[in-house]
Protein backbone atom coordinates (compact mmCIF):
# COMPACT_ATOMS: atom_id res chain seq x y z
CA UNK A 1 0.00 0.00 0.00
CA UNK A 2 1.15 3.35 -1.24
CA UNK A 3 -0.49 6.34 0.60
CA UNK A 4 0.51 10.09 0.00
CA UNK A 5 -0.23 12.75 2.33
CA UNK A 6 0.30 16.37 0.39
CA UNK A 7 -0.65 20.06 0.87
CA UNK A 8 1.32 23.36 1.52
CA UNK A 9 3.30 23.96 4.09
CA UNK A 10 2.72 23.94 7.84
CA UNK A 11 -0.55 22.13 7.51
CA UNK A 12 0.48 19.22 9.64
CA UNK A 13 1.87 16.67 7.02
CA UNK A 14 5.12 15.75 9.00
CA UNK A 15 3.19 14.98 11.87
CA UNK A 16 -0.13 12.78 10.20
CA UNK A 17 2.50 10.52 8.63
CA UNK A 18 4.54 9.62 12.10
CA UNK A 19 0.95 8.70 12.82
CA UNK A 20 -0.14 6.82 10.38
CA UNK A 21 2.56 4.95 9.92
CA UNK A 22 2.49 3.67 13.29
CA UNK A 23 -0.75 2.51 12.48
CA UNK A 24 -0.01 0.78 9.52
CA UNK A 25 3.09 -1.09 9.69
CA UNK A 26 4.74 1.56 7.60
CA UNK A 27 8.07 3.21 6.29
CA UNK A 28 7.88 6.98 5.13
CA UNK A 29 9.46 8.60 1.87
CA UNK A 30 10.30 12.12 1.84
CA UNK A 31 8.79 14.08 -0.88
CA UNK A 32 9.89 17.79 -0.46
CA UNK A 33 12.49 18.87 -2.68
CA UNK A 34 14.06 21.01 0.01
CA UNK A 35 14.53 18.75 2.69
CA UNK A 36 16.89 15.80 0.10
CA UNK A 37 19.66 18.26 1.32
CA UNK A 38 22.29 18.25 4.39
CA UNK A 39 22.14 20.63 6.77
CA UNK A 40 19.43 22.44 5.58
CA UNK A 41 17.11 22.14 8.36
CA UNK A 42 15.66 25.31 10.19
CA UNK A 43 13.78 27.14 6.87
CA UNK A 44 12.58 23.28 5.34
CA UNK A 45 11.29 22.59 8.74
CA UNK A 46 12.97 19.23 8.79
CA UNK A 47 11.37 16.57 10.91
CA UNK A 48 13.98 15.69 13.60
CA UNK A 49 15.07 12.99 14.98
CA UNK A 50 13.18 12.84 18.30
CA UNK A 51 9.88 13.15 16.24
CA UNK A 52 10.39 10.40 13.72
CA UNK A 53 9.31 8.14 16.74
CA UNK A 54 11.30 5.35 15.46
CA UNK A 55 9.65 5.12 12.04
CA UNK A 56 12.05 4.40 9.32
CA UNK A 57 12.46 7.84 7.09
CA UNK A 58 13.88 7.85 3.64
CA UNK A 59 15.48 10.14 0.92
CA UNK A 60 15.98 12.86 3.98
CA UNK A 61 19.58 14.41 3.91
CA UNK A 62 20.97 12.61 1.27
CA UNK A 63 23.00 15.77 -1.10
CA UNK A 64 25.40 18.11 0.10
CA UNK A 65 23.85 21.67 -0.68
CA UNK A 66 26.50 21.97 -3.15
CA UNK A 67 24.80 19.32 -5.24
CA UNK A 68 22.44 19.52 -7.92
CA UNK A 69 20.08 17.07 -7.50
CA UNK A 70 17.18 16.90 -10.18
CA UNK A 71 13.74 15.64 -10.15
CA UNK A 72 15.08 12.50 -12.13
CA UNK A 73 17.41 12.04 -9.43
CA UNK A 74 14.22 11.57 -7.05
CA UNK A 75 12.28 9.33 -9.84
CA UNK A 76 14.85 7.29 -9.91
CA UNK A 77 15.82 6.75 -6.11
CA UNK A 78 11.79 7.15 -5.26
CA UNK A 79 10.85 4.26 -6.97
CA UNK A 80 14.10 1.91 -5.87
CA UNK A 81 12.93 2.66 -2.08
CA UNK A 82 9.06 1.63 -3.06
CA UNK A 83 10.40 -0.90 -4.07
CA UNK A 84 12.80 -2.08 -1.49
CA UNK A 85 10.45 -1.30 1.32
CA UNK A 86 7.59 -3.16 -0.55
CA UNK A 87 10.33 -6.60 -0.81
CA UNK A 88 9.95 -6.12 3.01
CA UNK A 89 6.21 -6.62 3.23
CA UNK A 90 6.18 -2.73 4.61
CA UNK A 91 3.20 -0.44 3.74
CA UNK A 92 4.72 3.24 2.16
CA UNK A 93 3.80 6.50 3.05
CA UNK A 94 5.02 9.41 0.91
CA UNK A 95 5.01 13.00 2.43
CA UNK A 96 5.61 16.46 1.06
CA UNK A 97 5.07 19.48 -0.77
CA UNK A 98 6.60 18.82 -3.95
CA UNK A 99 3.87 17.59 -6.56
CA UNK A 100 6.56 17.28 -9.09
CA UNK A 101 8.13 14.60 -7.22
CA UNK A 102 5.11 12.61 -6.58
CA UNK A 103 4.45 13.14 -9.99
CA UNK A 104 7.67 11.88 -11.70
CA UNK A 105 7.92 8.66 -9.28
CA UNK A 106 4.39 7.47 -9.14
CA UNK A 107 3.49 8.10 -12.84
CA UNK A 108 4.74 7.28 -16.52
CA UNK A 109 6.77 10.60 -16.12
CA UNK A 110 9.66 10.35 -18.78
CA UNK A 111 13.30 12.04 -18.87
CA UNK A 112 14.29 9.81 -22.50
CA UNK A 113 17.81 10.85 -22.68
CA UNK A 114 18.35 9.74 -18.59
CA UNK A 115 16.46 6.66 -18.71
CA UNK A 116 17.69 5.24 -22.13
CA UNK A 117 21.16 5.41 -20.74
CA UNK A 118 19.64 3.87 -17.57
CA UNK A 119 18.29 1.20 -19.56
CA UNK A 120 21.13 0.14 -21.45
CA UNK A 121 23.17 -0.53 -17.87
CA UNK A 122 19.78 -2.59 -16.61
CA UNK A 123 20.43 -6.50 -15.81
CA UNK A 124 17.85 -8.86 -17.01
CA UNK A 125 16.11 -9.26 -13.98
CA UNK A 126 15.86 -5.53 -13.45
CA UNK A 127 14.93 -4.96 -16.96
CA UNK A 128 11.69 -7.34 -16.40
CA UNK A 129 11.33 -5.52 -13.19
CA UNK A 130 10.62 -2.42 -15.38
CA UNK A 131 8.30 -3.69 -17.71
CA UNK A 132 6.36 -4.91 -15.25
CA UNK A 133 5.44 -1.49 -14.12
CA UNK A 134 3.91 -1.08 -17.53
CA UNK A 135 2.36 -4.88 -18.48
CA UNK A 136 2.21 -7.91 -16.35
CA UNK A 137 2.09 -10.23 -19.74
CA UNK A 138 6.03 -9.77 -21.11
CA UNK A 139 5.82 -10.87 -25.17
CA UNK A 140 9.42 -11.48 -25.79
CA UNK A 141 11.87 -14.05 -24.48
CA UNK A 142 12.76 -13.30 -21.41
CA UNK A 143 16.40 -14.35 -21.52
CA UNK A 144 16.82 -12.08 -24.51
CA UNK A 145 18.02 -8.86 -22.68
CA UNK A 146 18.33 -6.64 -26.19
CA UNK A 147 14.81 -7.65 -27.25
CA UNK A 148 12.95 -6.32 -23.39
CA UNK A 149 15.76 -2.86 -23.79
CA UNK A 150 14.01 -2.64 -27.26
CA UNK A 151 10.23 -3.08 -25.24
CA UNK A 152 10.80 -1.29 -22.49
CA UNK A 153 12.17 1.35 -24.56
CA UNK A 154 8.96 1.46 -26.66
CA UNK A 155 6.96 1.76 -22.91
CA UNK A 156 9.21 4.28 -22.26
CA UNK A 157 8.78 6.87 -25.26
CA UNK A 158 5.16 6.66 -25.59
CA UNK A 159 4.90 4.12 -29.14
CA UNK A 160 3.08 1.42 -26.72
CA UNK A 161 0.89 3.65 -24.14
CA UNK A 162 -0.84 6.75 -25.77
CA UNK A 163 -0.09 8.98 -22.99
CA UNK A 164 3.12 10.24 -21.35
CA UNK A 165 2.99 11.28 -17.71
CA UNK A 166 -0.75 10.44 -16.84
CA UNK A 167 -0.82 6.79 -16.36
CA UNK A 168 0.41 5.84 -12.69
CA UNK A 169 2.83 2.84 -12.44
CA UNK A 170 1.58 2.39 -8.62
CA UNK A 171 -1.69 1.63 -6.65
CA UNK A 172 -1.99 4.79 -4.40
CA UNK A 173 -4.09 7.02 -2.37
CA UNK A 174 -3.54 10.60 -2.24
CA UNK A 175 -4.50 12.50 0.79
CA UNK A 176 -4.46 16.61 0.57
CA UNK A 177 -4.40 17.97 4.00
CA UNK A 178 -6.15 21.63 4.10
CA UNK A 179 -7.00 24.48 6.40
CA UNK A 180 -8.89 27.74 6.05
CA UNK A 181 -6.93 30.42 4.27
CA UNK A 182 -6.64 32.86 7.07
CA UNK A 183 -5.64 30.04 9.66
CA UNK A 184 -3.01 28.71 7.23
CA UNK A 185 -1.58 32.10 6.45
CA UNK A 186 -1.05 33.12 10.58
CA UNK A 187 0.39 29.23 11.14
CA UNK A 188 3.15 30.30 8.47
CA UNK A 189 3.66 33.58 9.67
CA UNK A 190 4.47 32.14 13.21
CA UNK A 191 6.53 29.20 11.68
CA UNK A 192 8.63 31.47 10.14
CA UNK A 193 8.77 34.21 13.55
CA UNK A 194 9.85 30.24 14.83
CA UNK A 195 12.54 29.77 13.06
CA UNK A 196 14.15 33.11 13.30
CA UNK A 197 14.06 31.91 17.15
CA UNK A 198 15.57 28.38 16.26
CA UNK A 199 18.01 30.21 14.16
CA UNK A 200 17.49 30.34 10.58
CA UNK A 201 19.42 33.91 10.08
CA UNK A 202 22.49 32.00 11.70
CA UNK A 203 22.52 28.79 9.63
CA UNK A 204 21.73 30.88 6.17
CA UNK A 205 25.01 32.94 7.48
CA UNK A 206 27.36 29.62 7.87
CA UNK A 207 26.55 28.95 3.80
CA UNK A 208 26.65 32.65 2.94
CA UNK A 209 30.34 32.89 4.80
CA UNK A 210 31.62 29.48 3.12
CA UNK A 211 30.48 31.27 -0.31
CA UNK A 212 28.30 29.13 -1.00
CA UNK A 213 25.64 29.73 -4.06
CA UNK A 214 24.23 26.92 -5.27
CA UNK A 215 20.66 26.52 -6.31
CA UNK A 216 19.30 24.85 -3.05
CA UNK A 217 20.23 28.25 -1.07
CA UNK A 218 19.69 30.52 -4.50
CA UNK A 219 16.13 29.41 -4.64
CA UNK A 220 14.99 27.67 -1.35
CA UNK A 221 12.09 30.15 0.31
CA UNK A 222 14.16 31.05 3.62
CA UNK A 223 17.44 30.62 2.19
CA UNK A 224 17.29 33.32 -1.10
CA UNK A 225 15.46 35.94 1.11
CA UNK A 226 18.46 36.14 3.70
CA UNK A 227 21.38 35.98 0.70
CA UNK A 228 19.75 39.21 -0.11
CA UNK A 229 20.08 40.74 3.19
CA UNK A 230 23.34 39.74 3.32
CA UNK A 231 24.33 41.28 0.04
CA UNK A 232 23.04 44.35 1.49
CA UNK A 233 19.93 44.48 -0.82
CA UNK A 234 17.14 44.83 1.78
CA UNK A 235 17.13 45.23 5.51
CA UNK A 236 16.40 41.91 8.20
CA UNK A 237 13.14 42.91 9.10
CA UNK A 238 12.25 43.19 5.28
CA UNK A 239 14.43 39.48 4.14
CA UNK A 240 11.91 38.11 7.25
CA UNK A 241 8.67 39.73 5.76
CA UNK A 242 9.57 38.38 2.47
CA UNK A 243 9.78 34.82 3.62
CA UNK A 244 6.34 34.92 4.81
CA UNK A 245 5.25 36.26 1.98
CA UNK A 246 7.01 34.03 -0.53
CA UNK A 247 5.86 30.95 1.67
CA UNK A 248 2.30 32.30 1.86
CA UNK A 249 2.30 32.61 -2.32
CA UNK A 250 4.04 28.59 -2.74
CA UNK A 251 1.02 27.17 -0.29
CA UNK A 252 -1.33 28.85 -3.30
CA UNK A 253 0.41 27.48 -6.14
CA UNK A 254 0.93 23.98 -4.40
CA UNK A 255 -2.62 23.95 -4.15
CA UNK A 256 -3.01 24.85 -7.81
CA UNK A 257 -0.69 21.81 -8.41
CA UNK A 258 -2.53 18.73 -6.55
CA UNK A 259 -5.49 20.02 -7.59
CA UNK A 260 -5.15 19.77 -11.41
CA UNK A 261 -1.99 16.96 -11.41
CA UNK A 262 -3.67 14.31 -8.85
CA UNK A 263 -7.42 13.82 -9.75
CA UNK A 264 -8.29 11.73 -7.12
CA UNK A 265 -6.85 13.95 -4.70
CA UNK A 266 -9.29 13.71 -1.16
CA UNK A 267 -8.87 16.99 0.56
CA UNK A 268 -8.90 16.36 4.39
CA UNK A 269 -9.63 19.20 6.93
CA UNK A 270 -6.99 19.45 9.56
CA UNK A 271 -8.39 19.81 13.10
CA UNK A 272 -5.64 21.75 14.62
CA UNK A 273 -7.53 21.17 18.06
CA UNK A 274 -8.25 17.47 17.85
CA UNK A 275 -5.77 15.95 16.08
CA UNK A 276 -6.54 12.55 16.43
CA UNK A 277 -9.94 13.01 14.82
CA UNK A 278 -7.78 13.86 11.56
CA UNK A 279 -5.63 11.07 12.36
CA UNK A 280 -8.81 9.03 12.14
CA UNK A 281 -10.20 10.58 9.22
CA UNK A 282 -7.38 9.73 7.25
CA UNK A 283 -7.48 5.97 8.13
CA UNK A 284 -10.61 6.15 7.17
CA UNK A 285 -10.10 7.20 3.83
CA UNK A 286 -7.49 4.54 3.46
CA UNK A 287 -9.58 1.37 4.29
CA UNK A 288 -11.97 2.45 2.12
Amino acid sequence: MIICIVGPTGVGKTKLSVELAKKLNAEIINADSMQVYRHLNIATAKIREEEKEGIPHHLFDIVDPTETYTVYDYQRDCRRKIEEISSRGKNIILVGGTGLYLKAALFDYRFPKEEKKMTENLSTDELIARLHRYTDKIEVDCHNQRRLVRLLERYENGTVEEKKGDRPLYEFKIIGLTLERDILYQRINQRVDQMVTEGIIEEARSFYDKNIHSKALLTGIGYKELYAYFDGNCTLEEAIEKIKQNSRHYAKRQYTFFNHQFKDIIWLSVNLEHFHQTVEEALDIIRK
